[in-house]
């Protein structure tokens, strides 16, 4: 199997981004189908962090961050890095020095389906990291990957250019043929939100408004008017 780096990458257009960028990866997950959220395993190491950018892919072998170094040299402002594994791997293969790299070059943040280091270094830079492990175990920088292939990282496939959105929720990506779709999906799922929210505010319950109480009855949820009233049965 040929292995391989490719340079350059579509990615979606700016203004596109940044109308994303106003939205959380449960509203895009939501409303996009429920389809492209990344694994709960992978969560942020600085809390209140916010990333919206396409994806630059790093296909490594276990235990290797060889094409974590090839996939600096291919990214651009605004970037994206997503790191996934062939074969299980916790090890660090991010620490604090491929970290000033990426800050260098421009990277928004990091979302990686194995370990990091140099946790509280990365912590003081500020850089964005959403991975599944923390761990001082170092790598080898030996086997040959990809960078911008197509990838599966938290159980969800990216292709190089989609949209990653990661915050305090997980990671979520939309393809980049789905992106205006997804958008507006999105933003009329935030004017649903809000007139819901107004409904709370007025006093009115979402039992009512979502009709749940039909639900109770059809599962045979019977209410008491006390505890007292359960006695005996």
């Amino acid at each position: 199997m040929e292995k391989y780096v490719v340079r350059n990458i579509a990615r979606p257009d700016g203004q596109l981004i940044e109308q994303f960028r106003q939205l959380s990866v449960s509203t895009v997950y939501e409303a996009q189908g429920k389809i492209g959220l990344m694994s709960s395993r992978l969560r942020p190491i600085i809390p209140n962090a916010f990333i919206c950018g396409p994806a630059v892919t790093a296909v490594c072998y276990a235990e290797d961050n060889l094409m974590i170094h090839a996939a600096i040299e291919v990214c651009q402002p605004g970037d994206v890095l997503v790191v996934t594994t062939i074969g299980e791997s916790s090890s660090g293969m991010i620490g604090e020095l491929i970290v000033t790299a990426l800050k260098q070059r421009g990277v928004q943040g990091v979302v990686i389906d194995a370990g990091i280091r140099d946790v509280a270094q990365i912590r003081e830079l500020g850089f964005p990291i959403w991975s599944k492990a923390i761990s001082p175990q170092g790598t080898t920088k030996a086997k040959g990957g990809w960078v911008n292939a197509p990838a599966i990282c938290g159980g969800a496939a990216v292709h190089p250019g989609d949209l990653i959105l990661a915050d305090d929720d997980g990671v979520v990506v939309v393809r980049q043929d789905d992106l205006q779709t997804a958008l507006a999906a999105s933003l009329q799922r935030l004017e649903k939100e809000a007139r819901t929210k107004a409904k709370i505010a007025s006093g009115e319950l979402s039992l009512d408004f979502y009709g749940l109480r039909e639900v109770l009855r059809k599962e045979n949820v019977a209410y008491y008017e006390n505890q007292s009233s359960l006695k005996g049965r």
